[in-house]
């Protein structure tokens, strides 16, 4: 096992195969990407949608983590896509075979209806990978979070957004 700083080509490698193998419902490979000691939390970005219950989770340990995933990707259509973009690396805690990387990205979902694919999510992921997994990458999440977005869209300057001051101007 390398004890080398993962590179972000091997995180994108990492996330990419994962999501894969989740849409095509490849359980053992899903189960795969998971330290045993694995956390991860799902749920809308406002709390209260009124799907909130089928999407909200929040569980430790790898035999929850795994279980909750394939009940939610055997309710889910198929096909099914995620797709992972913008993945930046956020930091790096410890170093050797302890060391930790962190990194978000966005998630947008599409599935297909009449023939026709069309978006059905949206959201913020954030990351903690460490090197030691069973995948082919060496790698394994010991944290997942998914944050999906739900809330509408709106003007960012004077919308009062979390986050954003009242008097917030867009950049070019």
């Amino acid at each position: 096992m390398s004890t080398a700083a993962i590179s972000l080509s091997e995180l994108q490698n990492f996330i990419a195969d994962f999501w894969f193998h989740y849409d095509e419902a490849h359980y053992a490979e899903i189960g795969a990407a998971f330290a045993e000691d694995a956390v991860y939390l799902s749920r809308s970005d406002s709390g209260s949608c009124p799907f909130e219950e089928a999407l909200s989770a929040d569980l430790s340990g790898a035999d929850a983590v795994i279980s909750w995933l394939t009940e939610h990707r055997k309710a889910s259509p198929y096909p099914l896509r995620h797709h992972a973009t913008n993945l930046h690396i956020t930091g790096v805690d410890g170093d050797g075979d302890d060391a930790v990387t962190h990194a978000r990205f966005y998630i947008y979902v599409n599935q297909v209806t009449n023939f026709v694919p069309f978006g059905v999510s949206s959201g913020v992921a954030n990351v903690a990978v460490r090197r030691g997994g069973n995948t082919p990458s060496g790698l394994q999440f010991t944290r997942l979070e998914v944050i999906l977005d739900v809330t509408n869209s709106e003007p960012l300057e004077g919308a009062g957004l979390p986050g954003a001051p009242d008097d917030a101007t867009a950049s070019a």
